[in-house]
């Protein structure tokens, strides 16, 4: 017995008009195929035509959308309407908050050691303090909630710093690619100095508000600290220490960005995707940034001070360098 070979063949009929019992939306871009063809079937030699069309409407629905009734039922299910990258951004910036709050207090030790210098005054003997010490410090003069003193600032900042460092990114990404659409290891510095300079002179103001609750002693409320700086410093104030803060986010950022995606790329491709990876590779990458720059950023806590002696790195350096507190300072 041979075995036949089915044909679907589709034919214009011109002269077809739609039923009367039919509901059609005209299309614009093309003729719709069913109010024009008819089908037939050919198998071993015999043909056979279709007398009917069945038209299913084609719905474009978002995957796992609730229903009005699923919404009353269950209010939370709005969040299913919010856009994918909204979602991604608000759980990073949630996570980032919350990671912030977290490490508080190891911030404010570190920021009392690196300005612990400027804050007792040039002529005191002893310029440096220790981990121990500022422990001991913060909770016998502030108690439990000064260990998470000058947080919200810094909560604050977490929002409008990753939305400009994630966009500018991504846009300097592509000024910097190559004539073949790859983009260089010089490039991928490139696009993050440039993003980190851009998100941290976007955010300064704050970070500045963040180091004088944290450090200077009476200062209750951001709006405290921000009118003393206007009325007794000026606007400028707002931006004293930008200098190295710029010198040393920019080559953090552009380290960061490409170990974290040099590493990333030289791992095997079904390790590539995997959360434990990533996270590896983060750690790895910002380790480096950090220690690389620290230096910096030990100037820039030191210029941020109200009464800072050091108007330009070139002035904090030496003094930094041949004082007995360099090595607290360089990794406090």
């Amino acid at each position: 017995m041979s075995e036949g070979r089915a044909t679907l063949v589709c034919r214009n009929i011109p002269s077809l008009r739609e039923s009367f019992n039919s509901s059609f939306t005209q299309t614009t871009d093309h003729e719709p195929l069913w109010k024009t063809a008819r089908l037939s079937c050919t198998a071993s030699g015999s043909r056979g035509n279709f007398a009917c069309v069945s038209v299913a409407e084609k719905r474009y629905q978002r995957e796992f959308e609730p229903t009005p009734a699923q919404l009353l039922e269950h209010p939370l299910a709005i969040a299913a309407l919010v856009p994918k990258d909204a979602a991604l951004f608000a759980a990073g910036a949630i996570s980032g908050a919350a990671a912030k709050t977290v490490t508080a207090p190891l911030e404010r030790i570190k920021l009392l050691m690196q300005t612990h210098g400027v804050r007792v005054g040039q002529g005191s003997a002893k310029k440096a303090i220790g981990f121990i010490q500022a422990i001991t410090l913060i909770g016998k003069e502030e108690g439990i909630k000064g260990y998470w003193k000058g947080n919200l600032p810094q909560v604050i900042r977490v929002i409008p710093y990753s939305a400009v460092q994630l966009f500018a990114y991504e846009t300097y990404k592509k000024l910097f690619r190559g004539k073949d659409g790859e983009l260089s290891v010089i490039g991928r510095l490139a696009a993050g100095a440039c993003a980190g300079m851009t998100s941290t002179f976007v955010t300064y103001p704050l970070d500045v508000l963040r180091l004088r609750l944290a450090v200077e002693p009476g200062c209750r409320t951001m709006s405290e600290v921000a009118l003393n700086m206007l009325r007794e410093e000026g606007f400028a104030s707002f931006y004293f220490g930008l200098g190295p803060s710029l010198l040393g986010i920019a080559p953090y950022i552009a380290v960061n960005f490409c170990v974290f995606d040099l590493v990333k790329k030289s791992l095997p491709e079904k390790y590539q995707k995997r959360t434990e990876a990533s996270l590896l590779t983060a750690v790895v990458s910002a380790s480096l940034a950090t220690i690389t720059c620290y230096p910096l950023d030990t100037v820039r806590r030191q210029m941020q001070m109200r009464g800072t002696p050091y108007k330009t790195i070139l002035d904090a350096f030496p003094v930094l360098y041949w004082s007995d507190s360099t090595a607290d300072n360089a990794f406090g």
